[in-house]
């Protein structure tokens, strides 16, 4: 599948997952208030599928797979208020504490789906490095870092990942806060160093560039067999701890170049000349290649894995993987909502806003590295979609819920003009937002 029908596919099945929770919110709780409904659709437009189910709900999936609602038998919208106000299970006939609640049941239900996909994750396992770094450049040169050093906190938060810790420091760069990087060094002595993120170059917190900028990279594996399977290279007579020098003559350096020359060499020809080095000695190896299924596609393997000293595996049984579920979601609701808060204040770039079109390719790339980095992307995507829904902007959960406690404090609804203005104004905010994320995502795409 190609990147571009791959991020379409992504896009649909996030979007589709998260949509489908999200609206189910609303209709499982207006349900248990009593209020009917009348359509429960996945996407706008005119439907492409419907079905109206025994309970006479008229289930449909729109043209348009941006987002989703659920209709209420609502006098408001009737052509005949009157008689539909009368109504049982009238919409705006309920008490506003549940009309609250229907409202909130939305984004509640995301949050729920986060915290539920990171269980998940933490189950299956979500593979990932040490935070240890190779020789640096740049800022981070300048801040005394050396090739050796492993990330331990970034600004006192504990990282245990090179994927924590870079998002740790790249939220740092978007404000152009110094950040202060606790590491354990080469020797084992623990030190701190001050990243100076402040002073980046203009524009350059904003794009791909940043880590460029910053000058760290992650120290590659080595080519040093970790483990040795029952396979082709066990046979061969490979034992865990060889060091890889060269196959067919190519050089090997890292297990990143391994990954790469095995399937183009065995591709020409299964057998492959390796060239090992254990205790001090070369020692030269002729290795049978065979093509095996490895994550869903057929790979030419020779049955070794890398050293697990450079993985960290984020893997929990069910029950510990509970609170590490709740304080993951925690983490990133801080974290979103500080990005939010420092966008409003001005702290922070509104080239920070991603569109779709990031979403998509996120969603693919998150899925072609495994199960649990999908559900991890799942987990912050829904959380977003939970949180951007309860911003005080009409038309959205939030903007309904600030109706409903200006009608509790006024004692009645607002009027149908301050209504109906609020609506513009809330669609005007959208669709500039989301002008503004597509404007950067088609920046980033020409420019990249």
């Amino acid at each position: 599948m190609s990147e571009f029908f791959g991020s379409v596919w992504w896009l649909l099945v996030t979007l589709g997952l998260l949509v489908t929770f999200h609206e189910f919110g609303h209709f499982w709780v207006a349900r248990r208030c009593g209020v009917r409904v009348l359509r429960f659709s996945v996407g706008f437009g005119k439907p492409i599928w419907s079905h109206v189910a025994r309970d006479g709900v008229e289930y449909a999936i729109g043209a348009i797979p941006l987002g989703g609602y659920v209709k209420f038998l609502d006098a408001r919208e009737a052509e005949h208020p009157e008689l539909v106000a009368r109504q049982s299970g009238e919409y705006s006939s309920a008490p506003v504490w549940q009309r609250m609640t229907i409202a909130a049941a939305g984004p509640a239900f995301n949050i729920l789906f986060t915290v539920a996909a990171f269980w998940a994750m933490f189950v299956v396992g979500r593979p990932d490095f040490q935070a240890v770094i190779d020789a640096p450049q740049g800022l981070a040169e300048q801040a005394g870092l050396h090739a050796g050093d492993r990330i331990d906190a970034v600004d006192g938060e504990p990282v245990d990942s090179w994927s924590s810790a870079m998002l740790a420091i790249a939220q740092q760069a978007m404000l152009r806060r110094d950040a202060v990087i606790a590491v354990t060094d080469a020797r084992g002595a623990a030190q701190q160093h001050t990243l100076a993120l402040s002073q980046l170059p203009a524009g350059v917190a904003d794009n791909e560039k940043t880590y460029d900028a910053i000058g760290l990279k992650l120290q590659p594996q080595p080519a040093v067999a970790g483990s040795v399977t029952n396979g082709p290279a066990a046979r061969a007579g490979m034992h865990a701890g060889d060091r890889i020098v060269s196959i067919n003559a190519a050089p090997v350096t890292t297990f990143a170049d391994l990954v790469r020359i095995v399937p183009e060499q065995a591709a020409k020809n299964p057998l492959l000349h390796v060239i090992v080095e254990r205790d001090g000695a070369s020692m030269p190896l002729d290795i049978t290649a065979e093509q095996q299924k490895a994550e869903g596609k057929m790979r030419w393997l020779i049955g070794i894995a890398p050293p697990a000293a450079h993985e960290a595996i984020q893997h929990y049984g069910p029950l510990r993987a509970i609170p590490a579920a709740f304080a993951e979601t925690w983490k990133t609701t801080r974290s979103t909502l500080s990005m939010i808060g420092s966008m409003l204040s001005g702290q922070a770039s509104t080239k920070n806003l991603s569109s779709v079109i990031s979403i998509a390719q996120v969603a693919n790339a998150s899925a072609n590295m495994g199960v649990a980095w999908f559900l991890s992307f799942l987990a912050v995507i829904s959380l977003s979609l939970g949180i951007l829904n309860l911003l005080p902007i009409p038309i959205l959960d939030g903007g309904h819920l600030l109706y409903y406690l200006i009608e509790l404090v006024k004692g009645g609804p607002l009027s149908e003009r301050v209504m109906i203005a609020g609506q513009y104004v809330g669609v005007a905010l959208l669709v500039t937002l989301m002008s503004i994320a597509f404007y950067n995502d088609i920046l980033r795409l020409v420019a990249g």
